[in-house]
């Protein structure tokens, strides 16, 4: 069954990441805000992975001393959303 929401990240430069779900797979991700190549580079990236697999090759990576990034908080939005299933 298809999902899809959006949530606002923290600590970094986007404003709302916007995702489509397909059970345990990623359709899209869409980043207002950030940095458009890296955004559109990931969103590539991440289309038809496997939700699991997504977390655990984004989480913990840092922008520029920050303790987060935006494949970072993309990783922590998906965890809250597989959490809460």
């Amino acid at each position: 069954m298809m999902k899809k929401f959006e949530e606002r990240p923290s600590g970094v430069c986007s404003a709302k990441m916007v995702f489509e779900l397909d059970e345990d797979k990623i359709v899209s991700i869409v980043v207002e805000n950030g940095c458009e190549g890296s955004s559109r580079g990931i969103s590539a990236l991440a289309r038809g992975m496997k939700i699991e697999e997504f977390i655990d090759r984004c989480k913990g990576i840092d922008c520029k001393g920050k303790g987060t990034s935006c494949p970072d908080q993309m990783a922590s939005i998906l965890q809250r959303y597989l959490d809460g299933k």
